[in-house]
């Protein structure tokens, strides 16, 4: 028993010498966590060198853009074709992809050799070759005459523009073909099959990784050569166009410290290999951790250290001078438990060399330092990578899955347990999964062209529906036009009636000098919100305008119910809002602000034509809302106010800019409705007598298009939304501008999109199936441009709606060119107005300001820009310049008040 002992100790004190005796010589190969977070860092600025446009040229890793934007979402069918180039066999397949409620791949393939002749020739002979093999494999399965779209996975690093293109940047991995680099690969694979008359429906080339990705966060490869992918923020990629959504950036990390920044541990031993390779200088990091190196370098250390004399006794053999003799399958099974030792002594000895067990004991522990470096700097890298996953996604924890191929992954017995533990260690804020790819590269590339075929048909089918919003500049000068027609017909006595844009007079005829002075009520209704103000205004060289307000909601059953209801609603709030401020005896000067459209035969008589926004009080439709408020205070009889006018909110918009800008003359309203008023001579208006001087005409320019004039511009979707509203086949033109609307419509698109199978997989919910849940304020939110994918989907989630990435990118894009649209439209109608003036006025050239209120406007992201540029481009020789109002509905109203008043006793005296 004791001499049983005696030999265990013997072993273990043995093989601890030989370990240390290891160690110590590859000392700078056994690596820190200090060095390895160091290593982290570094390699996480090379990323953002390599995704930034200015720095990429010089970046080692570059990052190069892959134009794969999403991942399999189970709904892809179809038969693919795949070719698999990039090691030491070439693989065509076939497969088929089925859904049947879950999706199921069935794949054929066969094997082809890539010979030495292939490979070291030219590409004209290689790009045959890969030809010739895809015509037999198709003549084999008896498919020649059919066409599939083709998916070519090549495993080295290219950079692409689209996904049908690959400009090869360099060959790694013994590949030497000539005349190949700097070019296309898709056009040289398109050229070689004409050859056989044989072509694809669409040819997609994808790097290995790509491939294998399928529905993984990011892959890595540890196998004869070694990279990484991982979905980036489009918004992170200056090397391709646009912001919205993610793209799979193939990092091309092999290159890594080809800059010399991994000189401080690279060893000697990696310098003689990388000297003895056939691209020197190149693809270092790549040369210190796979599979296509490691045996090489454990032969190079086996042979300085026998030259040392530390083994076989300072003799050598043939075989362990020889380049290549020690692959890393030796590798493997001299590290596999148990058998490790017996199959190191196995190994070395068919390398003509007579090993001790202490020689065996040296040799295993150096395989393990060699490989245990490649796994430590594979995980660094890795956790780099996992590390600006987790920054981009703004998580304090990351949840992912790293889908892993290569050689070495598989079949090394512990590289995968050491990349795994280490890649924990290095990012404790990340929980991983490792999952080992089936067939990556073959049965992936044919996914990864399912997706993009997918795409495809999904892009053509989305852009289908967003044409329908795209105006042309045609298009819009053929609205400015048919505006400017209608503005003329509302003007005139005889065509008045039976026009729809109804430039109802206001009687307003001038606008603010400057001279206005004292105290005036002023009354806002135009939505759910009632507002009563007091505004003092003070003139002279400090002049000023002071505001005092309080707001009133209208519930909807005042909105719905009688007139008289509405209208002793509205006198029970004056009267609340006057005893608030303590001055419900004055007799104040009042303005009422009443946003609808009204005909006036004064400045303090409006008879309402018709309601609009949600309103449908009965009894007021043809009726004097003057009177009838007047009607209603008689009724309260607790007070009386002096009525000077009802004012539009457009003309109180433009009343507003007006007492800051004199050129002021247009107001615009782009809000919730949408409006214009202008001062038009008074010549020009023959509904009141009169040819002297201007008056302030409301358009009410909503109703433009009630004709059919536009219905060349309205889609299925503007017709849905008209008919589900209160007032069908009425303000057709405000229904495609205004806020109110716009919501509706992007929901009627998504439904639309949805029952195609274009977005939220195909299910609507109950919530998108609700009328008025898609409210204009999340158009303006979802298309800023500070609004990342994430917060979009927020949004969407807020409303029911589970959204993917792609899904978010889509209700994007639909909310942007129906927003988009109602901005050209509007445009184009201002156009017609500014034109109209210009010609009244016998310009060439016209110099006006336009005072502008409205949500939409103000809040919208690029609501306002679209506009002001659509009007420039379509009245060229008119300098419009737009000011913002501040609350032309209350301050508008008792300004015109006052220059009411002003007016009235001018004409007194």
């Amino acid at each position: 028993m004791f001499a049983v002992h005696l030999v265990s100790f013997y072993f273990t004190k043995l093989k601890e010498d030989q370990i240390k005796k290891v160690d110590r010589y590859l000392y700078h190969m056994r690596l820190s966590d200090d060095v390895l977070l160091d290593l982290m860092a570094r390699f996480q600025a090379e990323m953002v060198k390599g995704l930034a446009r200015d720095t990429n040229p010089t970046a080692t890793l570059k990052m190069l853009p892959t134009f794969v934007r999403s991942i399999p979402d189970g709904t892809e069918k179809g038969e693919f074709l795949a070719l698999d180039l990039g090691g030491s066999r070439f693989r065509v397949l076939k497969v088929k992809v089925s859904e049947n409620g879950k999706q199921n791949v069935q794949m054929e393939s066969q094997i082809y050799p890539t010979p030495k002749e292939i490979i070291h020739g030219s590409g004209t002979d290689l790009f045959q070759y890969v030809a010739d093999c895809l015509a037999d494999f198709m003549e084999t399965k008896n498919i020649k005459h059919k066409k599939f779209p083709l998916g070519f996975t090549l495993s080295f690093p290219y950079i692409q523009r689209k996904l049908e293109e690959g400009i090869l940047i360099s060959w790694t991995k013994h590949f030497k073909a000539r005349g190949v680099q700097q070019t296309d690969v898709v056009k040289s694979l398109q050229k070689a099959l004409r050859k056989h008359q044989a072509s694809s429906e669409l040819i997609f080339v994808f790097n290995n990784l790509i491939a294998l990705k399928k529905k993984l966060t990011f892959p890595s490869s540890s196998g004869t050569g070694t990279n990484a992918c991982y979905m980036e923020e489009m918004s992170n990629i200056d090397l391709v166009e646009g912001d919205e959504g993610r793209m799979c950036i193939n990092t091309e990390w092999g290159a890594f410290g080809d800059d010399a920044s991994l000189d401080d541990i690279r060893t000697e031993f990696d310098k003689e290999i990388d000297l003895g390779s056939f691209n020197p200088g190149k693809q270092l990091f790549e040369k210190m951790i796979s599979g296509l190196y490691l045996g090489e370098l454990v032969r190079i250390i086996l042979l300085k250290m026998t030259r040392e004399g530390l083994l076989f006794n300072g003799k050598l053999s043939t075989a362990l001078c020889t380049k290549g003799k020690i692959e890393t399958k030796h590798i493997a099974a001299m590290e596999k438990y148990k058998e490790g030792l017996s199959n190191t002594k196995e190994i070395l000895m068919e390398l003509g060399l007579a090993p001790s067990e202490d020689d065996c004991i040296a040799v295993q522990h150096v395989c393990t330092v060699v490989s245990f470096r490649s796994a430590n700097l594979c995980a660094a890298a890795l956790a780099a990578i996992l590390t600006r996953l987790r920054e981009n996604k703004k998580v304090a924890r990351l949840r992912t899955t790293v889908g892993v191929d290569g050689t070495l992954y598989k079949i090394h017995p512990q590289y995968a347990k050491r990349l795994h533990k280490v890649v924990r260690r290095l990012v404790p804020n990340c929980d991983v999964r490792f999952l080992l790819s089936e067939s990556g590269s073959g049965k992936g590339a044919a996914m990864v062209t399912a997706v993009a075929c997918r795409l495809l048909s999904q892009r053509k089918q989305i852009n289908e529906v967003l044409s329908l919003f795209k105006i042309t500049k045609e298009n819009l000068i053929g609205v400015k036009n048919r505006m400017r027609a209608e503005l003329e017909y509302g003007l005139k006595k005889e065509t008045h009636p039976v026009a729809t844009v109804k430039m109802l007079p206001t009687f307003v005829y001038g606008t603010p000098d400057g001279t206005e002075n004292g105290k005036f009520l002023a009354l806002d209704l135009g939505g759910t919100n009632f507002r009563v103000l007091l505004v003092k205004i003070r003139s002279g060289r400090s002049k000023s305008v002071r505001m005092y307000n309080k707001i009133f909601a209208i519930p909807l059953e005042i909105m719905q119910g009688t007139g008289e209801e509405l209208f002793d609603h509205i006198v029970q709030c004056i009267a609340d809002f006057l005893e608030y401020m303590g001055i419900k005896g004055a007799r104040l000067p009042l303005g009422f602000t009443f946003s609808f459209p009204c005909r006036q035969a004064c400045i303090d008589k409006g008879t309402l034509v018709g309601w609009t926004k949600g309103f449908k009080a009965t009894d007021c439709e043809g009726e004097d809302v003057v009177d009838m408020l007047r009607e209603a205070i008689k009724r309260r009889n607790e007070f009386d106010l002096d009525i000077v006018a009802v004012v539009n909110d457009t003309v109180g918009t433009m009343m507003t800019c007006g007492y800051e800008d004199s050129n002021c003359e247009i107001g615009l309203i782009a809000g919730t409705g949408s409006n214009v008023c202008y001062m038009e001579d008074m010549r020009n208006i023959e509904i009141v007598e009169g040819d002297e001087g201007k008056m302030c005409i409301n358009t009410e320019w909503g109703g433009f298009g009630d004709n059919g004039c536009i219905d060349n511009l309205r889609t299925k979707y503007d017709k849905e939304v008209d008919e589900g509203s209160l007032n069908p086949g009425e303000q057709r033109y405000e229904k495609m501008t205004s806020g109110m609307y716009l919501g509706e419509i992007v929901r009627q698109i998504l439904i639309d999109l949805t029952k195609q199978g274009l977005l939220f997989r195909g299910q609507i919910s109950e919530r998108l199936r609700t009328r008025g849940i898609f409210e204009t304020k999340f158009l303006s939110q979802i298309e800023s441009d500070r609004l990342v994918l994430l917060q979009v989907r927020r949004i969407l989630q807020q409303l029911g709606l589970d959204s993917t990435c792609d899904d978010s990118i889509i209700v994007k894009e639909v909310c942007g060119s129906v927003s988009k649209r109602a901005a050209q439209l509007c445009g184009a109608g201002l156009a017609a107005i500014v034109e109209k003036i210009r010609d009244n006025r016998k310009l060439e050239h016209l110099k006006t300001t336009v005072g502008v209120d409205g949500t939409l406007y103000k809040l919208h992201p690029h609501f306002s820009r679209i506009l002001q540029e659509t009007v420039k481009e379509l009245a060229p020789q008119c300098d419009v310049t737009f000011m913002l109002s501040e609350d032309g509905s209350g301050k508008g109203a008792a300004l015109i008040t006052a220059v009411a008043k002003r007016v009235h006793n001018v004409a007194e005296n």
